[in-house]
């Protein structure tokens, strides 16, 4: 099954720079295609695939930060060509 994930990690910090471009610097790494935009890092690829990467980027991403949140949006289908129709 394919899916699409949208991520927003928010450390909780001053200094959330670093852990940010960290973050999305392993998401890249792991093959899967990966989109960034201002808000938000979209991740596309099969449901095992995605969720394995998650598991551990997310773990890696909150131990890095003193403290912080991510929003993680899950859809069943791949919308990696999605392009609005207006």
């Amino acid at each position: 099954m394919k899916i699409s994930v949208e991520l927003t990690l928010t450390p909780i910090q001053d200094d959330y720079e670093p852990a940010i471009k960290t973050f999305i610097k392993r998401l890249r790494a792991s093959g899967l295609k990966v989109i960034e935009n201002p808000l938000s890092t979209q991740v596309y690829g099969d449901y095992d695939s995605v969720m394995q990467l998650l598991t551990t980027e997310v773990e890696s991403a909150l131990e890095s930060v003193e403290r912080g949140l991510i929003h993680i949006k899950i859809v069943k289908t791949d919308r990696s060509n999605y392009e609005p129709g207006f």
